[in-house]
């Protein structure tokens, strides 16, 4: 049995159920499957209850409707845990949920030693059926991420169903932004299992290691989401000069190099992340060794002679990326492909609109340093722009430009990131060639 690292002091669902009753467009969505009801759709609740409460929701003929998880502070008051059915939540049905979950991973779980990848999406929330709760793999450590307190209460039957999945050496703890700091002693990036994890780990993906921070990195520590676009950099990048904007830790710029780009430009604004992304390097390819500078460092690859066979010129720019690909464009600098992967830039309804502005602007600028014939890459993490609004707005920005697209491809989630409601939607991403 494991020994689980939590505060003695946390709260435990009470045994008595709150009961529901909500608005018929409610009932509708939740006979559909959708795993939120907001706080204004309940119209009746016998009692009120503490966050991790088991909350049941009933029909207007009083039948049951769906069971999930209570929060008095969110306006997503219940997280739907079952639908339809009745369900004792236990730890026998966290442990049916996380296997039902792992087995869809097995694909990744037994990739070939080429191609080994060990760190992915374990479990994605409302699309595996738990919401406001994720599981990512880092070969042998598990981050569990939480984004509700409902959650709180339900930890220890969550790490003890994780541990009949995969035999972990550590369970950490992240915070999601619904979750305060040391409420009931937990803290972000808290062990809960095994020894405290203080330094970077290691992990491989299709067969390139990286280095993770699960304590303090953003996220979970890497974007995992991300792998299969990478993947297509790769196919994309030979011979080419490759810039990655809001490169973090260089993911697609290590992706790039090994399908032999001449000249990879990582740029970001934390030097942090660019400092990781110089060791990503070190752990994959051949010198020379890279360097972090500031954006009037940079060289391009005739400034700097040709690398030698098999090695990638690696550069980083620390700096804000609207700005230094101004500076570039000013200056000159042109590459054969731009990959621009932005933070979310519409976190609420009320910031889509400069959102879609914002990556308007990016494509703009990033056909400005792109060569004629060139590909531009461009993603969007943002749920609240939806996938034609996103695709359309980076067409019409180049059209704007003159620059109009000839697409390779449109992508989205990959298998560890399923989706199973319209909400759940938020990565899209578009491979295209500029003429």
């Amino acid at each position: 049995m494991i020994k689980l690292n939590l505060p003695s002091e946390l709260p435990k669902a009470a045994d008595k159920r709150i009961a529901l009753r909500v608005t018929p467009a409610a009932e509708r969505a939740l006979r559909q499957g959708h795993p939120w009801l907001f706080d204004q759709a309940i119209i009746h609740q016998s009692h009120q209850g503490n966050a991790g409460d088991l909350a049941v929701i009933f029909d207007k003929k009083r039948r049951f409707l769906a069971i999930g998880l209570y929060d008095p502070e969110a306006m997503i008051r219940v997280r739907i845990l079952q639908h339809l059915k009745p369900a004792s939540i236990n730890v026998d049905w966290f442990k049916a949920r996380l296997e039902a979950a792992s087995q869809l991973r097995a694909p990744l779980s037994n990739s070939p030693p080429n191609k080994l990848t060990n760190a992915y999406r374990l479990v994605h929330g409302e699309n595996d059926g738990v919401p406001g709760l994720i599981v990512d793999r880092y070969h042998d450590i598990a981050v569990i991420k939480i984004y509700t307190s409902a959650w709180i209460p339900h930890l220890k039957n969550v790490v003890s169903a994780l541990e009949d999945i995969f035999p972990f050496k550590s369970v950490v703890l992240r915070l999601g932004g619904g979750v305060k700091e040391n409420e009931y002693n937990l803290r972000d990036g808290m062990t809960l299992v095994g020894k405290q994890t203080d330094q970077p780990l290691t992990f491989h993906e299709n067969g390139l290691q990286f280095e993770v921070d699960p304590v303090h990195g953003q996220k979970t520590g890497f974007f995992l989401d991300q792998r299969e676009n990478r993947a297509r950099v790769e196919k994309l990048a030979k011979g080419k000069s490759v810039l990655n904007a809001f490169s973090y830790t260089g993911g697609f710029s290590v992706y790039a190099a090994r399908g032999g780009a001449k000249f990879v430009v990582s740029l970001d604004a934390s030097k942090p992340a660019l400092e990781a992304a110089v060791r990503n390097f070190n752990l994959n390819l051949p010198p020379p060794t890279p360097s972090v500078g500031q954006g009037e460092n940079l060289l391009l690859p005739s400034e700097r002679g040709r690398p030698g066979a098999g090695a990638s010129v690696h550069e980083c720019v620390n700096g804000d990326a609207f700005e230094e690909m101004t500076q570039m464009k000013k200056k000159g600098h042109q590459f054969e492909m731009v990959i621009i992967d932005p933070p979310s830039f519409a976190k609420k309804e009320s910031q889509i609109e400069g959102a879609i502005s914002a990556y308007k602007k990016l494509t703009r600028l990033g056909l400005s340093i792109l060569e004629p014939g060139g590909i531009l890459v461009q993603a969007s993490c943002s749920s609240r722009v939806d996938a034609e609004t996103f695709f359309g707005a980076v067409n019409q920005a180049a059209i704007q430009v003159r620059r109009p697209l000839k697409e390779i491809e449109r992508s989205g989630h990959a298998l560890d990131h399923p989706v199973t409601f319209r909400e759940g939607e938020y990565l899209k991403c578009l491979f295209a060639f500029a003429p």
